[in-house]
């Protein structure tokens, strides 16, 4: 979808349509940019950027709070729309999917003949834009999605894989992040036709084997196999951002706490479990980190979360960095019905999960409840 948040609250309020919108934190409070729309970004305004200097480029700018339900009861009319092409859908994102057309060509046309089907049907039921990328695997076709936004379509050609990569900037290339591409500077690698040129055992001597072999892979317009649609890995997740950036141990337990137990809540409201937990860090300098851990079984309780949220908080928290934000998520959803490994033996946090589906009835009928170490706390929510 092309500035997916922003086109949404265009398309809910037509006096927004060719304003700049900005999604977040709102000017005056701390927090960051989550979405903008094309017209804030002529200012120079993109996501993660500050608030604060969103609005010194753009005072005069929409500024609107994130409507996350709005966004995807969206989404789910999109990707239903998207199973009416293909069974073959999988979705990687809120706003972004892949679809197998293979075989559809009796029915839908040729693959730009589909592609202009598929914006059709987007524009009529949304009101919204949709940008299509076209090719023989997923990684071009990610690439070519983005190719010719907003509100595009482009095909790579089987044959073409080469030209159409060269015709791109390194920074295009799907997974080469701020810090990969310095590496690649400092060895004089400015072009996908400068890090073709190097073989893959030079590369996975320079930079380990995994990003190598990847590197190889991906400037050769070779699926790299990122998306392999095995796992339908919705996430729940939450963020807080401090008032002041802290250090203080006590405040980050507490936060991380108050955390498991939101994103806890929410899973089983929606009766759902999961298995991967994924931890945020934001530094004050704005350096972003992101760290998951899957389990065999499912994580029972926010107790639980908490647990092993802190471990791999305390493995990756530098105690002189002072920190901004922490998120924490839970993924790799599933129905709380489904059937999964039978445990023998009652864990240690299945007392919790009872008593927190306690809670959950409790919330339900309109009472607060909070856990007492929670009392008190003096943390704006992002």
């Amino acid at each position: 979808m092309d500035a997916f948040y922003a086109s949404v609250e265009q398309a809910d309020n037509p006096e927004y349509l060719g304003k700049p919108v900005i999604i977040g934190a709102s000017p005056g409070h701390r927090g960051v940019v989550a979405a903008c729309s094309y017209e804030a970004r002529k200012f120079g305004i993109h996501s993660a950027m500050p608030i604060s200097q969103a609005y010194a480029r753009c005072r005069d700018g929409i500024y609107l709070p994130v409507r996350m339900k709005r966004y995807q009861e969206v989404s789910r009319t999109i990707m239903a729309a998207f199973n009416d092409f293909t069974p073959d859908v999988i979705q990687i994102s809120v706003d972004e999917a892949f679809l197998n057309m293979t075989g559809t060509e009796k029915l839908f046309g040729t693959p730009v003949e589909t592609g202009h089907k598929i914006k059709a049907r987007i524009k009529i039921d949304t009101d919204l834009n949709i940008s299509v990328g076209i090719a023989h695997n997923k990684f071009l076709a990610k690439l070519a999605s983005e190719y010719k936004k907003p509100n595009g379509l482009y095909i790579v050609q089987k044959g073409k894989e080469i030209e159409f990569i060269d015709s791109l900037k390194l920074g295009d290339l799907w997974g080469l992040g701020k810090k990969t591409l310095e590496r690649l500077e400092n060895y004089n690698i400015f072009t996908p036709g400068d890090l073709r040129s190097i073989d893959q055992s030079q590369l996975e001597n320079l930079l380990g084997s995994s990003s190598g072999d990847f590197l190889y892979k991906i400037v050769r317009g070779i699926d790299p196999g990122m998306y392999t649609g095995e796992i339908k890995n919705r996430s729940v997740s939450n963020e807080i951002t401090f008032g002041e950036d802290t250090k203080d141990a006590e405040v980050l337990k507490l936060t991380l706490l108050e955390l498991s137990y939101k994103v806890m809540f929410r899973v089983l409201e929606a009766e759902e479990k999961g298995r991967t937990v994924q931890l945020k860090l934001r530094y004050s300098d704005f350096t972003t980190i992101t760290v998951r851990e899957t389990h065999n079984s499912v994580i029972n309780s926010a107790e639980e979360l908490f647990d092993i949220a802190n471990k791999l908080f305390h493995k990756k928290w530098k105690k002189s960095e002072t920190i901004r934000l922490i998120g924490l998520g839970l993924s790799s959803l599933e129905d709380i019905n489904t059937r999964g490994q039978i445990e023998l033996f009652e864990d240690s946090y299945e007392q919790s999960k009872k008593v927190e589906k306690v809670a959950l009835e409790i919330r339900r009928k309109g009472n607060k409840l909070t856990k007492a170490s929670l009392l008190n706390r003096n943390i704006r929510n992002s």
